[in-house]
């Protein structure tokens, strides 16, 4: 864990010394703006209104200036003409270096390149003359495919490096079938944590219906998929409709089912709830007579028949539980819940998914619990569900499950929050730890703010993180 995470002081500049700062700053970027312009109206001497190389090489981003190639960048209709000047270019691309200067040079004074966008070519350009790297999330893909065109990898690294980042199971499907294309390994297992991880999300996302048909089976495939298989096969569906509608069919059963062709078989039809299938699968229109009426047999039939569809059920991921307290105990004044708030701060060192926690319960037999259970993030709640749970009067824990796993940044304070209602009376953890090692995940604990009933890092409620990692 960085220790700029548990600072034991932060100095904060007063206001007057932060807007002088801002303020200069301001000035200064005024300054160089004003000087860039004067140089691109042909100043005689704009050289000495830079004092560093990198600002003087700067000022020739895109400008004509100078210029001894051109490029019209960009698919017909929608083209950008764009100036080079070829030995910066050379020296920040062996690519160009060869275009220009190589054994195979062609003089060309116009250059077209209609498979990149042109906001992703200047972005390259712009680290290539200015060293900036310039990101956003609209367009860091085709900047990556910039990159690796032009062979240049620190600013393809920035681009992976800047998807990670960003990764959510909302787009984990798309940079998932994108980092196989650009060969990204790093990339695609994060993708992959992601999409296993949170897979109700990432399947219902609409970024999974812009999948290509390989990635699509790639992951119908996925034996650690953590999703139901009805949410599977709706999700398939839903693919099937977009690619109807890329390919300009309309969307009917008939040409759904021929979309997904043989990946329909990856969906493991009979490995759901009887009634999910009955109410779902069965009535979809998508599964011939013959399938539905096999499927049904192989659910209640002793003989049952052969399926193309696979019968066994995914794996999952199996989640992992970090418990930060070393012993538990009960006394007769302790512990008791009348709507106050058990709440604890935890950061962790590597990106992982909680899933839920585990907590305490009765000290006094068995006895059934009502708990809202919370995570926030610099008090934004992220996830939060009232449920209740049965505890038996012994001293193990019981879990307790948000609805998806909620994707946990590293380096960061999470506050994990519950308020119970139920017996006053329960176990509750002691001697705690500031810091637990689970597998190759570093936790890390310090009190919470929101605490009102006593917990902390020492002692009291939520003993427990589960986890997927």
């Amino acid at each position: 864990m960085a220790a700029e995470l548990f600072p034991t002081k932060k100095l904060v500049p007063s206001a007057s010394a932060s807007s002088t700062t801002s303020s200069s700053s301001s000035i200064q970027q005024q300054n160089l703006n004003n000087n860039r312009t004067t140089a691109t109206q042909g100043c005689c001497s704009w050289q000495g209104l830079f004092p560093t190389i990198r600002e003087r090489n700067s000022v020739m981003f895109n400008n004509e200036m100078m210029a001894d190639v051109h490029f019209v960048v960009g698919p017909p209709g929608g083209t950008q003409r764009v100036p080079g000047h070829k030995y910066v270019l050379a020296v920040g691309s062996s690519v160009f270096h060869a275009m220009f200067y190589g054994e195979l040079a062609e003089d060309q004074e116009e250059i077209r390149i209609p498979d990149v966008e042109p906001p992703s070519f200047l972005a390259m350009l712009k680290y290539i003359y200015c060293d900036e790297i310039d990101l956003c999330a609209d367009t860091v893909l085709a900047t990556l495919y910039a990159a690796k065109k032009y062979i240049v990898p620190h600013l393809a690294r920035a681009c992976v490096n800047f998807l990670e980042t960003s990764l959510s199971a909302k787009n984990a499907c798309v940079l998932l079938s994108q980092s196989c294309l650009f060969e990204e390994p790093d990339l695609t297992q994060r993708c992959w944590e992601v999409i296993d991880a949170q897979a109700e999300l990432a399947l219902r996302s609409e970024g999974f219906c812009d999948i290509d048909t390989q990635t699509l089976e790639s992951i119908l495939r996925r034996e650690t998929l953590n999703a139901k298989e009805m949410v599977v096969f709706e999700a398939a569906l839903n693919w099937a409709e977009a690619e109807c509608q890329r390919q300009d069919l309309t969307p009917t059963i008939e040409n759904k089912r021929l979309m997904l062709g043989k990946a329909i078989y990856l969906i493991r039809i009979p490995t759901m709830v009887l009634e999910d299938f009955a109410n779902g699968a069965a009535q979809s229109g998508v599964l011939t007579l013959n399938e539905t009426n096999d499927i049904f047999l192989w659910y209640t039939a002793a003989n049952k028949p052969e399926l193309l569809f696979c019968t066994k059920p995914r794996k999952g991921l199996a989640p992992q539980r970090c418990h930060r307290f070393q012993s538990c105990a009960y006394r007769s004044n302790q512990w008791r819940y009348r709507g106050r708030c058990d709440s604890i701060q935890f950061a962790v060192d590597k990106r992982v998914f909680i899933a839920g926690f585990g907590l305490y319960g009765s000290s006094c037999g068995s006895a059934e619990y009502s708990a809202k259970i919370e995570l926030k993030r610099q008090g934004v709640s992220m996830a939060q569900r009232h449920i209740k749970y049965f505890s038996d009067g012994s001293s193990s824990t019981f879990p307790v499950s948000f609805d998806y796993p909620v994707q946990i940044e590293p380096d960061t304070f999470y506050t994990a929050s519950v308020v119970l209602d139920g017996n006053e009376l329960s176990y509750f953890g002691q001697e705690g730890m500031t810091e637990v090692q689970c597998g190759k995940v570093t936790f890390q604990f310090q009190c919470s703010s929101d605490s009102t009933n006593g917990t902390g890092v020492q002692g009291g409620q939520i003993p427990e993180l589960i986890f997927y990692a």
